[in-house]
C-alpha cells in the first residue's frame, strides 16, 4: 500500500466513523439528525426516519470497507456515491431557501450552506484520489506511514470541526 492511499484510507474512514458516531451516540442525537433531515423537505416526512438509518448504514458500511484491505475499492466508491447524493441534497436545499442544521457530525446549530458543499467536494475529492491510489504498491518506512496517519488526523479533525472554523473566521457585521 502505497502512503497517499493510506492517507485517503485513514481520513475517510476517520470522517465517516465520525459522522456514524456523532448520528448514532443516542437516541436524542438520531433524532436530531431526522429532524435536520425533515427542515430540507426533500422527501416525504414519513421517509425521514428512514432515510436517516439508511444514512447511518451506508456510512458505517463505509468504515468496515474501508478498514478491510479487501474492500477498500467497494468503501472508496461508496464514500463517493454517498458524498454525490449529501452534497446534491444540500445544493438543492439551498437553492430552495431551506435551512437546516448540519448534523453531519452530530450536535451543530450551523445551518447547512456553500461551507458543507465544499467540504463534500473535498471528502469526493479524497473519495477519487482513494480510488486512484487504491491497490498502488510501494516501499513503506514507518516514519512514512506515522506521517500519513498524522496527515489524515488533522486532516480529519479540521472536516469535523469545520463548523467551528467557518465561525471562527466568518465576517459578521460587528466585525466589519
Amino acid at each position: 500500500m502505497s502512503y497517499a492511499e493510506l492517507f485517503f484510507r485513514a481520513f475517510l474512514l476517520g470522517v465517516f466513523l465520525f459522522a456514524v458516531l456523532g448520528k448514532a451516540r443516542g437516541r436524542a442525537a438520531f433524532e436530531e439528525f431526522v429532524l435536520s433531515l425533515q427542515g430540507l423537505r426533500l422527501t416525504p416526512r414519513k421517509w425521514s426516519a428512514h432515510l436517516a438509518a439508511l444514512v447511518v448504514a451506508a456510512e458505517a458500511a463505509v468504515v468496515v470497507l474501508l478498514a478491510v484491505p479487501g474492500t477498500v475499492v467497494a468503501g472508496f466508491g461508496l464514500a463517493a456515491v454517498l458524498l454525490i447524493g449529501m452534497t446534491g441534497a444540500i445544493v438543492v436545499a439551498i437553492g430552495k431557501g431551506r435551512q437546516a442544521p448540519c448534523r453531519c457530525f452530530g450536535a451543530s446549530v450551523t445551518p447547512l450552506g456553500t461551507g458543507h458543499v465544499v467540504r463534500n467536494l473535498i471528502l469526493l475529492a479524497a473519495s477519487a484520489g482513494g480510488l486512484a491510489f487504491a491497490g498502488s504498491t510501494g516501499a513503506t518506512e514507518p516514519g512514512g506511514v506515522v506521517l500519513a496517519l498524522a496527515a489524515a488526523a488533522v486532516g480529519v479533525l479540521l472536516v469535523v470541526r469545520a463548523d467551528d472554523l467557518m465561525a471562527l473566521f466568518a465576517v459578521t457585521q460587528d466585525s466589519k
